[in-house]
Parts: C-alpha cells; sequence; structure tokens
C-alpha cells in the first residue's frame, strides 16, 4: 500500500530584523515561519538543499543605493540556493530535478520554473553549482581571465586566496599556465592548504604587514596580474608590486565590509599613473555571457583534477546567520554553505 506524502504549505526563513551597524550581530536576523503560495501554471516547489551565503550580503544589508537592491527588513533574504523540485507545473522542470536559484534563507521556496537551471548532478554534488560550478566559479574565471585579461606566463597575486573564489582563481591560472601564483590567507592552515592546491608561495597576512610579504613572494619578477577579494592593504601592496602594464580585477573588498568610518588605504595609487595600470571592477552579472565556456572548462578540470574546491558546511537554516557571519570573519575555507 502506497503512501502520498503531503506537500509543506509554509517555511521557515530568516528575515532581516534590523540593519547592522559594523560587524553583524544574531540580533539583526529572525527565524520566522511564512505561508507558501499555491503553484500556478509554470511554477515549481523546491525543497532547498544548500543555501550560499556570501561577502555580497553585507552590502545588501545597508539602506543604501547599489548595484543590488537593499534587503527589505522583516522581510526574507535571498540567495543562491540548489535544492531538488518537489511539485511542479511546469514542463520545463519535473519532481526530482535538481535546480539552482536565488530563494535562498529558506526551506522551501516556489518560484517560476524559468527561474531556475538544472544542476548536473552526473557531473558534481549539487553543493557543488553553488561553488566550483556556479556563481562563484564564474566569478573566478571571467575575473581573471576576460576583466584581468591573464596571459599565460604572468605572475598572479590573489587575495582571501583560500576562500570560495580564491582557491579557484589560483587553480585556474596554473592550469592556463601562469608562471607563478602567489596567495593570501588567515591561517597557518589556509596557508598550507593553498600550497596543496598548487600555489607557488603563500603567507599568512597577519604574520607581518602584507607589503612585505608580498615583496619577499614575488621577488624580483614582481607581478602582473592581482585578483582583488580584500582591498585596503592588500590593494596597495599589489600597487607596488605589479609591474608597467599590470592588471588588476577588482572583485570584492571584504577588510572594509563593516567598517563604520572611511578606510585610508591604498595610498599609493598614483603608482597606477606611471605603471600604466589598469584597475578594473567587475559584477558576476556582467559576466554571463561567459557561461558556457566556463561550465566546460571547469568540468574538464574537475574531472581531470586540475582544480579541486574546498566547502565549508554548517547544518542547519537556524545557523545560517552564523555562518555568514562567520564567512565576514574569514572561518571557512572554500565555499561556505548551509546544509537544510
Amino acid at each position: 500500500m502506497s503512501t502520498v506524502t503531503a506537500l509543506p504549505t509554509t517555511t521557515r526563513e530568516i528575515r532581516l530584523a534590523s540593519r547592522p551597524e559594523g560587524r553583524p550581530t544574531q540580533e539583526n536576523f529572525r527565524l520566522a515561519e511564512s505561508p507558501l503560495s499555491e503553484l500556478q501554471d509554470g511554477q515549481i516547489l523546491v525543497r532547498n538543499l544548500y543555501i550560499s551565503v556570501d561577502p555580497y550580503m553585507r552590502g545588501r544589508m545597508n539602506d543604501a543605493k547599489s548595484y543590488s537592491a537593499p534587503f527589505a527588513l522583516d522581510k526574507a533574504l535571498d540567495g543562491g540556493a540548489v535544492g531538488e523540485v518537489i511539485a511542479s507545473r511546469s514542463d520545463a522542470r519535473k519532481v526530482g530535478d535538481a535546480v539552482v536559484h536565488s530563494l535562498g534563507w529558506r526551506e522551501y521556496a516556489v518560484l517560476d520554473a524559468n527561474a531556475t537551471t538544472v544542476a548536473r548532478t552526473d557531473l558534481a554534488p549539487a553543493s557543488a553549482f553553488l561553488g566550483a560550478l556556479g556563481m562563484t566559479g564564474l566569478t573566478a574565471y571571467a575575473g581573471l581571465l576576460k576583466v584581468a585579461e591573464f596571459t599565460p606566463g604572468d605572475v598572479v597575486f590573489v587575495s582571501g586566496a583560500a576562500g570560495a573564489v580564491g582557491s579557484l582563481v589560483g587553480q585556474i591560472a596554473k592550469a592556463m599556465g601562469a608562471s607563478r601564483v602567489i596567495g593570501s590567507a588567515g591561517t597557518p592552515e589556509k596557508v598550507a592548504r593553498l600550497l596543496e592546491l598548487g600555489f607557488d608561495a603563500a603567507f599568512n597576512y597577519r604574520d607581518a604587514p602584507v607589503r612585505e610579504q608580498l615583496k619577499a613572494a614575488a621577488g624580483d619578477k614582481g607581478i602582473d596580474v592581482y585578483f582583488d577579494n580584500v582591498g585596503g592593504d592588500h590593494l596597495e601592496a599589489a600597487l607596488a608590486e605589479l609591474n608597467v602594464g599590470g592588471r588588476v580585477a577588482m572583485c570584492g573588498a571584504i577588510s572594509q565590509y563593516n567598517a563604520t568610518e572611511a578606510t585610508p588605504a591604498p595610498r599609493n595609487l598614483m603608482l597606477a599613473i606611471g605603471k600604466q595600470l589598469t584597475l578594473r571592477g567587475f559584477l558576476v552579472g556582467g559576466q554571463r555571457q561567459h557561461s558556457a565556456e566556463f561550465a566546460e572548462k571547469m568540468a574538464a578540470w574537475l574531472a581531470d583534477g586540475s582544480v579541486r574546491y574546498d566547502e565549508t558546511v554548517v547544518d542547519g537554516l537556524e545557523n545560517a546567520p552564523r555562518a555568514f557571519m562567520d564567512l565576514l570573519d574569514g572561518a571557512n575555507t572554500g565555499k561556505m554553505l548551509v546544509r537544510l
């Protein structure tokens, strides 16, 4: 005798209770329950398996004009998620499909099927489509190759190199023929992991001034490309070591996200003039035209072991705020995920 499992009618979700001032705290978040709307034609119901917490979300917690709309107070947060379709009124998605979408920070989501992409779990576990095979991987790939215009033989420096994006940037650079890849990280364990992943040199930015350590790691060759995830003193150090014609892909500035006062560095920006440097900020949303090319290359690199990825997994939706705060404090190695 078969039994039919009733579909959920409500979902637990994390809401923004108040806007952080400086570093977020647990009081800025609230766990709540919300009704799920009935499926309309073309819609699906997804049970989230993993949700992504990412540094850019800190900016959306401020009530300030930016490239992405601020999170609304007392409303569910959103962000990358991968889950299983458990009900469908769409011919494009069937029950059992694994899909990637943008309604994270909740257990269940009702959304249009065309607002999702299928996660090829025959290629990699579902979680990888929030990391190495997802927007994280595309950020690393496009930022290095399209924004920084990497060429074989370049010396590459990556800050925040043990994080989700940074660790992939360094490995992609090696796979594409970099002559030397240097990474910075915040613990001895992360430095050791970077060397395991094939970085030629790595240093703990807490041990000594970044400028001194980068100069020692780069030696007489300097650096040609800097992939910036940190900003501040890291960007200042990179400007000092970049060669004439050097390129900077400005992806993030996590050192400044919780700052309540203006930060002074970099104080040597005028070096960009004499060295004829190119500094380009970018958003992954502006790089989607490279998605197919990236997916093909990354799948091959993962298959042959040229690229490996790490995940830091926190269990339970109620622990998502803590995972996010830990991310901003650098507690993750690789991609920070919340497993539901």
